[in-house]
């Protein structure tokens, strides 16, 4: 079992977990994830690291709740234990001197963007963090991203805080930029690629697709990138963004869409109070 030694809300459905697990802790890297089930009969879903204590043998996770899996996890409480929790998987970030590196953080993803963007930082790079949430309220980790990168941006769609938008990053990439990195959901992180592919920088993505075992045998995870069949938990989850097929991949995580919402609504109607 797996102790949760801290929890806090973030934001309005955007909760953090410090869970005690040093097997995990020792041997975790930036940009790996962990699959965990709330409870023994339930899902497996994975969430990305973001961040990891090897001396106190602890991973931080930061999760939106959007499903039944999230909601239930949400509900547990400091002492509570989590039945399974299995990782590191996934291979971790490319993380090398590059000189100016973008990190950007969508929503929830700016948690484990801000250790990627720490990463960048210690082995010599000029970091860009750019902060992007749907309105002002839904902003996390401003202070620890902030502290980590060169210069700092923040966005929001609705123009609530900071720019509005995505544009502005034209700007930033046009004073010249060596590495873009990406951590969001499907459609924010296509329309950054395509932002950047006329400027010629390398974009990587961290994708989040439909995941089950996590170790490459149920192929749940399987998406198209440069036009070959990739499996997301064993060649992922990094990839170089102006490769993927995004409009495939965005289909694929939807198949399951009306389940979820079934699961959801069963869940309601329970008695649970979630």
């Amino acid at each position: 079992m797996f102790e949760i030694l801290e929890k806090r809300e973030l934001a309005p459905n955007i909760k953090l977990i410090k869970i005690s697990a040093p097997h995990i802790a020792e041997k975790v890297q930036p940009g790996q994830f962990v699959i965990l089930m709330a409870d023994e009969k339930g899902e497996r879903i994975p969430l990305t690291v973001a961040d990891y204590d090897r001396e106190k043998g602890t991973i931080t996770i930061v999760f939106q709740e959007v499903g039944k899996t999230t909601k239930m996890l949400g509900a547990f409480n400091e002492g509570d234990e989590i039945p399974a929790v299995v990782g590191p998987l996934g291979n971790p970030a490319e993380i090398e001197r590059f000189g100016r590196v973008v990190c950007v953080g969508v929503g929830v993803f700016a948690a484990p963007m801000t250790l990627l963007a720490r990463s960048f930082k210690e082995k010599g790079n000029y970091v860009i963090g750019v902060n992007i949430a749907r309105r002002a309220d839904l902003i996390i980790f401003e202070e620890e991203f902030r502290a980590v990168c060169d210069e700092f941006y923040v966005s929001t769609d609705d123009g609530s805080r900071g720019y509005e938008g995505i544009e502005f990053m034209k700007e930033i990439l046009e004073r010249g930029v060596d590495r873009v990195v990406v951590c969001g959901l499907v459609p924010i992180q296509k329309r950054i690629c395509e932002l950047t592919r006329p400027y010629g920088v390398k974009t990587m993505v961290h994708l989040t697709p439909i995941m089950v075992d996590g170790t490459g045998m149920c192929g749940a995870c399987r998406v198209m990138v440069g036009g070959e069949t990739k499996f997301t938990c064993v060649d992922g989850p990094e990839f170089d963004g102006h490769q993927v097929d995004f409009d495939e991949l965005e289909r694929r995580k939807r198949m399951y869409l009306v389940h979820e919402k079934v699961a959801h609504m069963m869940h309601k109607r329970l008695g649970t109070g979630v």
